[in-house]
């Protein structure tokens, strides 16, 4: 028997801002968007190629925006997603950050996750930013490309 997770909720502060920045930033595509009753809208947006989606939206989960941690977008070649990457600035806050480099898991997530965490995740990793502009980040400000 095969077993696929294929929908993940993420709590979000405003939905349409969320929709915009997955859709006209990132790619993902708008697979629905129903407001289900005054007080339930259900969004799901999908990677593309990918078999799992996110749904955001009004009274779907009753976790906290921000509260979702570790998902991780996975792609084949990562020197493509590097270039298509390459040069991209990225807000965060008031901080605005611009994509360098990718970067192998370190010992701080070793540190952060179970042991023997980075050698499961050998070949993979997160990236590197150059500061463009410096500023304040806190818990679940947006996250806006450029």
């Amino acid at each position: 028997m095969e077993w696929k997770l294929e929908l993940v909720a993420v709590p979000v502060s405003d939905v349409d801002r969320a929709k915009a920045f997955y859709t006209e930033r990132v790619g993902f595509v708008a697979d629905h968007d129903f407001q289900v009753s005054e007080t339930i809208r259900f969004v799901q947006l999908t990677p593309p190629g990918s078999a799992c989606s996110i749904a955001i939206g009004t009274g779907l989960v009753e976790t906290s925006p921000g509260s979702v941690q570790g998902l991780q977008l996975v792609v084949d070649d990562i020197e493509a997603a590097r270039a298509e990457l390459l040069g991209r600035r990225v807000e965060v806050g008031e901080a605005v950050l611009e994509y360098d480099r990718p970067r192998p898991p370190c010992r701080h997530v070793q540190q952060l996750s179970e042991p023997g965490m980075t050698r499961a995740l050998k070949g993979r990793g997160g990236i590197c930013t150059r500061v463009v502009r410096a500023g304040n980040i806190r818990v679940q400000d947006a996250i806006e490309t450029e």
